[in-house]
């Protein structure tokens, strides 16, 4: 008899960001990754064992990116153009861009990617500054988005 065997899962601090195309980079946390159906009730006249549950549209949270704190300002730049400050002599026109966020093995071989449609950041967060702290200086990115597939 054969013996079943599963996979170990990868190890979840090994993952890519793209956007476009172009690695943005690693980071240190990513959360979000989820999606939710709206449920709506409805109550049919005369059936009091149950009511009736529909399913709606799809809700997708915002993704959160957090990293230490690096020597570009790429990620700032992005929210920059996106809000309008960026765009002098770009036609004025935000474009929402693709990404993808892969999960790596060991031997940086892809285990898994979800790819994220039309993402926008909409926050970024700078470290939090203090003399007498020893935390790292992070930087967080909250990006929205219109829903990702898995790949």
């Amino acid at each position: 008899m054969a013996e079943a065997h599963t996979k170990d899962p990868p190890f979840v601090g090994n993952f890519v960001l793209e956007i476009d195309g172009a690695t943005i980079g690693a980071f240190t946390e990513v959360s979000g990754l989820a999606v939710q159906l709206d449920v709506e009730e409805l109550a049919e006249g005369g059936q009091n064992a149950y009511t009736h549950k529909l399913l709606g549209r799809m809700k997708w949270p915002n993704l959160v990116f957090k990293r230490g704190l690096t020597d570009t300002n790429a990620l700032f730049e992005w929210l920059l153009e996106c809000s309008g400050e960026g765009l002098s002599g770009k036609n004025n026109v935000v474009k929402p861009r693709d990404g993808k966020i892969t999960v790596m093995a060991p031997d940086r071989t892809p285990v898994r990617t979800w790819t994220i449609a039309e993402a926008k950041p909409v926050k970024w967060t700078g470290p939090k500054l203090a003399a007498s702290s020893k935390d790292l200086a992070v930087e967080e990115l909250e990006v929205c988005h219109c829903g990702f597939r898995a790949s």
